[in-house]
Formats: C-alpha cells, sequence, structure tokens
C-alpha cells in the first residue's frame, strides 16, 4: 500500500506486517500503529455491545471488565468475553510486536524494549516516543554535518554546565507534573495510575532528556536527573498544602521507581539519539498524554476490591474475661509507635449503646469515630458488626495548621469487622480480629501494602490492651 503525506511517503506490501526482517521508519511505524488500533478497537466495540451486551471504551483494554478483578473472581460469563476478546486480540498483537521490533531496529535501541509493549500505559508514551525517534542512519548524518545556527526554543534557556541544566530540567519538570498533579487530585479527584505511575515516568523521562539537551549523560547521571524532578514535584505539593509529609512519603517508593524508568529509557535514547531534537516533543507527551490518560481513568469508574486484614493474639484467660473489653474496651494509653504519633489515626476506645444483635458499638479514633451496627452477637465468640461511618484515615503532616486532601475523604473505607474468641486446651483464649475495607487508591496492590500494615497495628494496639486489661482484672480479682 501507499500513503502520501505532504512531508514524507510511506510504502510496504501486505505480507511486511507478518515478518520479522528489516526495518520501519518512523511515519510508517506510525501508520501502522494508528490503523491498526483503529481497526481493532472499533471491532472490539461492535463485539463487546452486539455479542455480549457491554460497554466498551479505550480505558478496557488495561481492565477489560472496567473493575479490579483476579482470575479466580471471574463469573462463566466474564471468562467467555475475556476469552474472546483475547483470541481477537491476537493478530494485532503479532503486527503490533513485529512492527515494534522493526521500529526497535531501526532506532538502534535495544531489542529488548519490545517488552515495553506490553506494559499498560508505558506501551502508549512507547508508542509516542517511537514515533518521534528518527532512523539511525538519519541521526549519524545529522551528526556528521555540523552547522551553525541561532539557538532558539529550549536551547535558550538551558545552562551550559551540567549542574544548571539539571537543575532546571528538576525544576522545569517539577512544576509541569505540580500542574497535573493539580489536576488530578483537586479537578478529578483522582488517585491512580496516572498519577502514581504515568506522570512520574514521564517527568523522569523529560528530566533527563533535558538535562542531556546539550551533551548525552551517564546512565546514573541520567537517574539521578530523573528522580531530582519527583522530589521537586513532592517538595511543592508540601509548600503548596497540597499534599502532607507522610503520603508524599508513602508515595515516594513508587514514583521515585517510575522516575528511574524513565530517566534510564532516557539514557537509551540520548546513547543514540540528539537529545536536543526530541525534548519538546517529550514535553508534550507530557502535557498530552498523561492528563488524556487520568481522564480516560477517571472515565471507567473503577470499583475498588475488597480486602480482609486478620490479626490475632493468645491472651490467659477464658472467653468469658475477653469478651467484656471485645464488647466495649476501656482507654488506650497514648501511643509509642512512630506510625502513629506521625498522623496515622489510632483507636482511643469503644463503647457500646445497648445489646445484642442490632446494637451499636462506637470505635473512638484520634480522628473521630467508627459507627459500628452489631449485625452478630454471639457471646463469647463471636461479634460481627458493620460499618456505617469512617473518621479520616490520619492526620497530614504540614506546614500549615490544617490541610484538605481528597484522598482523606471516602478513599480508604472500612466495610465491617469481627472479633473471633476461640478457647484454647490451656485455658487460654485466641482473639482475632478482622477488619473488611476497600481503598479507591492505584495501583490496588502496591497502596494495598500500606493500608494492610497500617490496619495490621492498628489491630495490635486494640488487641494488645484487650489483652492487658483482661489479665489484671483477672489477676486482681484472684487477690480479692
Amino acid at each position: 500500500m501507499q500513503i502520501n503525506f505532504r512531508d514524507f511517503k510511506v510504502q510496504m506490501k501486505f505480507r511486511d506486517l507478518w515478518t520479522w526482517n528489516g526495518t520501519l521508519d518512523r511515519a510508517t511505524y506510525a501508520v501502522i500503529g494508528l490503523i491498526g488500533f483503529s481497526i481493532k478497537h472499533n471491532l472490539d466495540r461492535f463485539v463487546a455491545t452486539a455479542a455480549f451486551g457491554r460497554p466498551w471504551s479505550l480505558f478496557n483494554y488495561w481492565i477489560p471488565l472496567g473493575k479490579a478483578i483476579t482470575i479466580t473472581t471471574l463469573s462463566p460469563a466474564d471468562a467467555r468475553f475475556l476469552l474472546t476478546m483475547v483470541a481477537l486480540s491476537i493478530p494485532f498483537i503479532w503486527i503490533g510486536v513485529v512492527s515494534t521490533l522493526k521500529r526497535i531496529r531501526d532506532t538502534g535501541l535495544p531489542m529488548g524494549c519490545v517488552a515495553l509493549f506490553f506494559v499498560p500505559f508505558a506501551n502508549l508514551a512507547f508508542f509516542l516516543l517511537f514515533c518521534l525517534i528518527p532512523s539511525k542512519t538519519q541521526n549519524i548524518s545529522a551528526t556528521r554535518q555540523p552547522t551553525q545556527r541561532k539557538e532558539s526554543g529550549l536551547g535558550k534557556w538551558i545552562p551550559h554546565s551540567r549542574a544548571g541544566s539539571a537543575g532546571l530540567a528538576a525544576l522545569f519538570t517539577g512544576l509541569i507534573g505540580g500542574a497535573i498533579a493539580y489536576f488530578a487530585m483537586d479537578l478529578l479527584v483522582g488517585y491512580g495510575w496516572g498519577l502514581f505511575v504515568a506522570l512520574p515516568f514521564s517527568m523522569g523521562l523529560s528530566a533527563a532528556l533535558l538535562a542531556g539537551y546539550r551533551e548525552p549523560l551517564s546512565a546514573g547521571s541520567a537517574i539521578g536527573a530523573s528522580m531530582l524532578s519527583v522530589v521537586v514535584l513532592g517538595a511543592l505539593l508540601l509548600a503548596v498544602g497540597w499534599e502532607g509529609f507522610i503520603c508524599i512519603l508513602m508515595a515516594a517508593p513508587l514514583g521515585l521507581l517510575c522516575a528511574m524508568a524513565g530517566g534510564a529509557v532516557a539514557y537509551l535514547i540520548q546513547s543514540r539519539v540528539s537529545s536536543s531534537s526530541h525534548s519538546t516533543a517529550t514535553f508534550s507527551i507530557v502535557l498530552l498524554f498523561v492528563p488524556l490518560l487520568m481522564g480516560a481513568e477517571q472515565a471507567t469508574h473503577l470499583v475498588p476490591p475488597v480486602y480482609a486484614v486478620r490479626s490475632s493474639i493468645e491472651i490467659d484467660a477464658p472467653p468469658e474475661a475477653v469478651w467484656k473489653q471485645v464488647v466495649a474496651f476501656t482507654q488506650i494509653p497514648e501511643p509509642r509507635e512512630l506510625l502513629f504519633r506521625a498522623g496515622i489515626a489510632y483507636p482511643i476506645r469503644a463503647e457500646i449503646i445497648g445489646q445484642g444483635a442490632g446494637a451499636e458499638r462506637h470505635c473512638i479514633f484520634s480522628t473521630g469515630a467508627f459507627v459500628e451496627p452489631i449485625q452478630v452477637w454471639d457471646e463469647p465468640r463471636l461479634l460481627k458488626f458493620s460499618v456505617t461511618s469512617n473518621p479520616p484515615p490520619m492526620q497530614e503532616w504540614t506546614p500549615y495548621s490544617k490541610i484538605e486532601t481528597p484522598h482523606l475523604k471516602g478513599f480508604l473505607v472500612s466495610n465491617g469487622g469481627q472479633f473471633l474468641l476461640a478457647a484454647l486446651p490451656n485455658g487460654h483464649t485466641r482473639l482475632e480480629g478482622t477488619t473488611w475495607y476497600r481503598h479507591s487508591l492505584w495501583p490496588a496492590s502496591y497502596w494495598r501494602l500500606w493500608s494492610d500494615e497500617i490496619i495490621h497495628q492498628i489491630h495490635m494496639r486494640v488487641l494488645r490492651h484487650i489483652k492487658t486489661t483482661t489479665e489484671q482484672q483477672l489477676v486482681g480479682a484472684q487477690l480479692n
């Protein structure tokens, strides 16, 4: 086929779509990608709506069912739908991999970069980059013909020193990242893949390319520049009161890792292609790709998964004695744990209104009260309750007296809990506390590492207090 454009001409044969050999220039790669995706998306949308009665959007390519799932939770209808969509994707995946391999070969980048074709979200950024990076032969020809030209655009603002260019790159990308983060957090009220993965990756990529605008950076310098951009973003969010120190600290490992990946990719690009010709294009990717991804992600209304955290302790007392403290435990001393002293909400005491199923338990935390209607009152074995009201999960560390961040309202929610008491042969009681909760932070598996540990520490604060109080009361009763 032959497609004519103003500045270039694309020529290829149909069989070239299926063969591994050869190369693809950026124009041909872009045409194949755009036409192929257009055909695939419309085919997928037709099959999803006509055959299965399901809506289909662009974001379904990352989460096909429009909600967080695991393979073990698939219903038969969901399984048939996913198998059908996977079968439809096979020829397009083959063409995409073949075309990407040819494009990588044409740029001179490592062939292992083809693995990025399968990385969610990042694959879009790489498609755009591969559409912008010229052929290796073109770049070599350009470097062999030095010309004197007046600097324009970004070149007028880039310092000649390596430290100065790295500092400017971090500041510039940090400010852009701050604007995009504000768009996500305050306007979209979304804390997802776009904010925690795509944004730091794109910032790291842009910062490293900008820092190496005048001369290519070493791998260490590129990664250092990328990490510095995320540090600037964190400082900016803290300074303007959009986020607190603890939340920034929890997001830092993921953000720095994604930024380092962006810096590594920038290093690979700079080692083969002049970065000065791509900095402006890369900033365009950051400004357009990341907010569009955030908007698409928000439009899908992802359903957060429900997690369960279980913690247990052995108490030197029979279940009948432990039960009284489980229902309504007394005041717990001020915490010594760094986690709670840093601002994470911690339990103080529990009160009960009424008795039996239908009674209402109030678990008082440092930030407010959980309202817990009793569902099961099986004395002295099981106390199970739902949660109808959640207080904020933390108080932010901030230079200001108080800040109101959206994620403190409704992003970490307890659905219910229970205390299970089991009599042990030695006369002791095994007390197990369980909390069922959900959070609307993505990637969910990353944030679960934090939330599971926080809830476990909350459990242990209560369980240790119940153990100490019950055992002390039992000893006191025996002495009397």
